[in-house]
């Protein structure tokens, strides 16, 4: 049997359990969308394109499953730009199904033509431009796969408006994926946490800077359990705000540009600092210069990137923050 290159696509997205789509319409997307709501998929329009992406990056934080969002192309997918970059910076998982237009225009400066996979490169963890509408079924699972594994993000996937409407065989959705190049960290390496539990091990005033990490993790117990184990006081980043009971005993609260002086006081104070599934940015650091020289820094982070970017780590551990305080209590002392 053969569909449409839109049909295709609404069915993946119901396949991914998509359960919202936000948007602007316009000519390139508007099958998309119809074919989406046959589908059973609630489709809310904005009056902005940049409020959907905004709703969609909304959605990702509140629920945890990618929000996607469509709009047409030039002007349209370009106003997604902010939401997508805050799923970026956010580590939240999403999703925007870009409109170009007819594939005959590409490079002819055309109406409303932007080359939309070029331009969100720097802001998104992948982008797919498909030329077929045979392939859509196998990218909708790749990019998924890719939003929502390691460290979470958007991927933009751009279709051109004659591939949403081209005829194409009807098969089944794949199941399994396997993507060359693209390698997830099982564990971390257990000399890279020994490392760590030495100097955690070794501090006399040691301090915990808790971000979101820990929440996408889901080790807010093996946290807690740890902190309680070392008598270590947790403070949290803006966005880690709720990854430790801010009635616990060892809590601190908030620290950063809109956190608590005492807080960023015994940061600044303490001989060993770890940063657990946080980035080290300026908001919560300070000036980059100015902090803590003295410290020895410890850093589990699932992107190996965010690992001595911003500060010499003494003991950067790469791997996913549950995982690795599994890994690293037994080797901590009481």
């Amino acid at each position: 049997m053969e569909v449409e290159g839109s049909y295709l696509a609404a069915r993946t997205l119901k396949e991914e359990g998509v359960e919202h789509l936000f948007f602007l319409m316009g000519g390139p997307n508007y099958e998309i969308i119809n074919n989406s709501e046959d589908f059973g998929i609630k489709v809310t329009d904005f009056r902005h394109e940049q409020a959907a992406s905004m709703a969609a990056h909304a959605y990702a934080r509140v629920t945890g499953k990618p929000g996607v969002t469509t709009a047409a192309s030039g002007p349209g997918s370009l106003n997604l730009l902010t939401g997508q970059y805050n799923a970026w910076v956010d580590c939240a998982p999403m999703i925007t199904l870009g409109g170009a237009g007819p594939i005959e225009d590409f490079g002819r400066d055309g109406f409303q033509e932007a080359d939309i996979t070029g331009i969100t490169m720097p802001i998104t963890k992948h982008n797919f431009l498909v030329m077929r509408a045979r392939e859509i079924a196998q990218t909708v699972r790749e990019a998924f796969h890719i939003a929502s594994t390691g460290r979470k993000g958007p991927v933009l996937i751009d279709i051109p408006k004659d591939v949403f409407i081209e005829q194409a065989e009807f098969v089944d959705y794949p199941k399994e994926i396997h993507l060359r190049g693209y390698p997830l960290l099982e564990s971390s390496s257990v000399v890279d946490v020994q490392r760590a539990a030495e100097l955690i091990n070794q501090a006399e005033k040691p301090i915990i800077l808790a971000g979101r990490g820990v929440l996408l993790s889901d080790a807010s117990a093996e946290l807690i359990s740890i902190a309680e184990k070392t008598d270590i006081p947790v403070i949290t980043t803006l966005l880690g705000i709720s990854c430790f009971p801010e009635n616990h005993r060892l809590s601190y609260g908030l620290m950063g540009m809109h956190g608590n002086y005492y807080c960023n006081m015994a940061a600044d104070e303490a001989d060993v600092v770890i940063g657990i599934g946080m980035r080290f940015d300026d908001r919560a650091m300070g000036r980059f210069q100015g902090f803590n020289p003295s410290a020895k820094l410890v850093h589990i982070d699932i992107d190996p990137a965010e690992l001595g970017k911003n500060f010499l780590t003494h003991a950067p551990v790469h791997g996913d923050v549950k995982e690795t305080l599994l890994t690293l209590e037994p080797m901590l002392r009481p």
